[in-house]
């Protein structure tokens, strides 16, 4: 990962910007793929899938080490990443359903 060598606070804070409009934008083609994950299931219980929430909290505390980032920090960051996508499939669920 490789990160360039700022000359400012300013500098530094405008590729922080940078990064975090990223996030934002993965954040949402993310919800996009929740979204259609939603209509591939068939209860709520599907929606929640504690075996997925595992892996993909053990996938990312594993992607975390690989870069020098606290596996703790990530998980907890995509605990509440996850939290908030299931309270979503789960509404998309129900509308889905509804009809």
């Amino acid at each position: 990962m490789d990160v360039k060598k700022c000359q400012s606070i300013e500098e530094v804070r405008n590729e922080i910007d940078a990064i975090d409009s990223q996030i934002v934008d993965l954040i949402g083609k993310r919800s996009k793929y929740v979204k259609q994950a939603a209509t591939f299931k068939k209860s709520v219980e599907d929606v929640k899938s504690e075996d997925r929430v595992k892996e993909v909290i053990s996938k990312t505390k594993t992607k975390a080490v690989e870069n020098g980032l606290s596996p703790f920090m990530v998980e907890e960051l995509f605990k509440g990443l996850i939290d908030k996508m299931v309270a979503f499939e789960i509404e998309e669920f129900q509308n889905t359903k509804a009809f």
